[in-house]
This record gives C-alpha cells, structure tokens and sequence, in this order.
C-alpha cells in the first residue's frame, strides 16, 4: 500500500497541563518529518478501568479506541513514578485493550519515549511498558531510545525544549518510527 501520509497517534501518560511529558510530545509533533502527522490524544477524562463497562465503554474511552485503530502507528510517551508507568497511563491501555479479543493495539507499530527529572530519563517505565506492549502485540522499535534526563534543565519559560541532544534524539526517533510504520501497512 502507497501511503503518502503517515498518521501516527501520540498520547502521554500524564494528565498535568504542563507535564514535561506533554511537552516532549508537543516537541515530537513539532520535529516529525513532512510525511507524518502526529495527533495528540489527551487521556484526561478516560475513567477508571471498571471490567463492567468494557462491552460498552464510556464515550471517551471509545474514541480513544477509535483513534488507535484509525492510525498507522502510535507514539506512547511516559512518566516514570515509582519505578514504573504512572496509574493513568496503564488505565488507558486496560481501557483500549479490553474486553478480551477487542485489543485497538494488537499489529500497530509504535514507539515510546519519555524524560524525568532524574538522572534515568524514565528508563525503568520504559522497560515496564516495553514488557505491558509485548502482550498487547505492539511492533515497538528498539533504538532510538529517548530517555531524557534532567529535563527540568533542558526546557525554558516557553516550555520548549533548547537542549540540541534531545531535539536531535527526537527528530531521529520520529524519523525512524515513520520508516518503521511503513512496514506495517
């Protein structure tokens, strides 16, 4: 199939108006290349995960779903709390992989990312996610990684991230998730 655009669905697992997360996604949709369009979903609004509902889930939740399955591929961008994925991140997932047999990730292509204020840049959620996508049947790409670190130094009053690294870490990454996509459809 000749596509000329690629639509990559981004989401951050934040609901913090001014996460940092939500800003390196912003940052990705700034520097993804001319053939891609990455639109932002915010999980704001997306409820508890309650297995009653899930054959008839709340309106939010089904245009999450909606939006995964009418994108080529996705970008999952994560905070790190606690050694792991924030709460609300895997909230949604359980919500767009559910019920059993209606998982909107199953073949997509995908990538993640992530930074924090620490000196890993999210590098234990990351692992924890790459482990929740092998079950979801995510085709996620291995390298790059973006996992950026001390970005409460590398974003100024604008919230605009000014360190040359990163930006160049997350045009690479967009690149390549493109490329990658491509494969896949």
């Amino acid at each position: 199939m000749d596509v000329k655009k690629i639509n990559i669905l981004g989401f951050a697992g934040s609901l913090r108006k001014d996460s940092f997360n939500k800003i390196l996604l912003k940052t990705a949709k700034e520097l993804a290349p001319e053939n891609c369009e990455l639109e932002i979903f915010d999980l704001e609004g997306i409820p508890p995960f309650n297995q009653d509902l899930e054959a008839d889930p709340p309106l939010k939740v089904k245009e999450f779903k909606e939006k995964i399955r009418s994108s080529h591929g996705i970008l999952i961008v994560t905070p790190e709390y606690n050694y792991s994925i924030p709460g609300v991140l895997k909230n949604a997932i359980d919500w767009a992989s559910r019920p059993y047999g209606d998982n909107a990730f199953f073949g997509k292509p995908g990538a993640i990312m992530g930074c924090s204020i620490g000196m890993l840049g999210t590098a234990r959620a990351q692992y924890h996610l790459r482990q929740v996508c092998v079950f979801l049947n995510i085709m996620l790409l291995n390298q790059p990684e973006v996992m950026v670190p001390f970005v409460d130094k590398k974003i100024d009053e604008n919230k605009k991230i000014t360190d040359d690294a990163t930006l160049t870490k997350i045009k690479e990454l967009m690149e390549t998730l493109v490329d990658w996509t491509r494969k896949f459809i």
